[in-house]
């Protein structure tokens, strides 16, 4: 079997059998225990590092990541999960996460959730992941120096390549198994068997989209109308669009003409946006564009393609359930006009997970939810806050679910 390098804490290559051993040791001041004081400490000083202006303007990501680590957000987090009167709750055990490659930071919101829940954890990095996944984990080993002894006894973050032994192993360690990244990366990993009383906890493919009343938008000042765009591009250029919560689509309501004023200022500012970052599209993904978006028109499904420069295409969808729930390159964006939100109910399916939305009532929103009924969409935030982490994920109470519960009941 491939030896697993570990790259938090930063130690030689080791067995899987080696790292179960030792992860199975307890930990210096005792196992961890839900919302443990050490875990919390580590999480706010690797907080501090993240929003670091030097790392926060190199890896505006990380800065997200930082907001979601301080102590007051912890603190939230945990209070949420305070046990009834007849409970007492405790962490699941072993964890094993299988993170995507292409969304570099997803795998500290994971894990810092289920360590805060008390768990052990071993991580697997892609060997895929560099940029702010790499500053991450210099980060993490960085914190180390000051932490308990008790998180490096219990945290383990490793890389290794497509090892089926390895994943076997790990699978039969656990206690609890989380995968992100797609069906196929969910059927594939779950071809290796978890023992009888471990259980998955699964992120499979899930698409999202935009939606933005034309109502709303000539209601907004200049700098509202720039806030959308400034939001647009977050949600959708971080993660090269690749992101489950990034919008694979804009929706607008409204008359046909006051959307198509509205289109045309929202791309002219995003392009302003775009330009003020230096945001560089290269070659071949440029290349990736034309052949979704001209394949798009092919199939019949879009017409009005526009590009600018490589950053940015719109093509306008010949109906609004033509949507494109794949992946079409960073910055592309289909669009089509509905009559009123209402419109998308029928359109909606269970792998969609994020709207987007700007210019709607708290009550439109609300009234669109229930006529939905759980037949998709776990999540609706203001634009600009699609790549928001929560410990509510599609639709999972996360720390619950890293977490178990114990009935102590006597006699009245």
């Amino acid at each position: 079997m491939t030896k697993l390098e570990q790259r938090f804490p930063v130690a030689a290559p080791v067995s899987v059998g080696e790292l179960l051993a030792e992860m199975g040791d307890e930990p210096t001041g005792g196992r961890l225990r839900v919302g443990d004081p050490r875990v919390r400490e580590f999480l706010v000083a690797l907080a501090r590092r993240l929003l670091a202006p030097a790392t926060a303007r190199r890896f505006p990501e990380l800065a997200s990541l930082g907001f979601f680590l301080r102590r007051g957000e912890i603190d939230k987090i945990i209070d949420s999960v305070t046990p009834g009167k007849d409970e007492l709750r405790f962490p699941r055990g072993l964890v094993f996460h299988v993170p995507p490659a292409n969304v570099d930071t997803i795998f500290v919101y994971s894990w810092a959730l289920s360590a805060l829940a008390g768990n052990s954890n071993v991580v697997r990095i892609s060997p895929r992941s560099a940029g702010a996944a790499t500053a991450l984990v210099d980060a993490l080993n960085a914190t180390l120096a000051d932490a308990h002894p008790a998180i490096a006894q219990t945290q383990r973050m490793v890389t290794f390549g497509h090892d089926d032994a390895a994943f076997a192993a790990l699978s039969l360690g656990c206690d609890l198994r989380v995968i992100w990244g797609g069906d196929q990366a969910v059927s594939q990993i779950r071809r290796h068997p978890l023992r009888p009383s471990a259980r998955d906890l699964t992120f499979p493919d899930r698409a999202s989209f935009a939606v933005i009343s034309t109502a709303g938008w000539f209601a907004a000042d200049a700098e509202a109308r720039r806030d959308v765009a400034i939001g647009l591009y977050n949600d959708s250029y971080w993660f090269d669009q690749a992101a489950c919560a990034s919008p694979r689509a804009i929706y607008w309501v409204g008359d046909a003409e006051s959307v198509g004023r509205a289109q045309r200022e929202l791309f002219a500012l995003l392009d302003d946006v775009v330009t003020a970052k230096a945001t560089e599209v290269g070659p071949a993904m440029a290349i990736e564009k034309r052949v979704s978006t001209y394949g798009l028109a092919a199939e019949g499904v879009a017409n009005e393609i526009r590009f600018t420069g490589n950053a940015i295409a719109t093509l306008d969808l010949t109906a609004p359930e033509f949507v494109p729930r794949r992946w079409l390159g960073v910055g592309t964006f289909p669009q089509a006009r509905l009559e009123s939100l209402t419109d998308m109910v029928g359109i909606v399916e269970r792998r969609d997970q994020t709207v987007s939305h700007f210019g709607f009532a708290r009550e439109e929103l609300v009234t669109f939810a229930e006529q939905l009924s759980g037949r998709g969409v776990d999540r609706m935030v203001p634009i600009g806050a699609a790549l928001a982490f929560s410990s509510t994920w599609d639709g999972y109470d996360l720390l619950r679910e890293f977490t178990r519960l114990t009935v102590v009941q006597t006699k009245s």
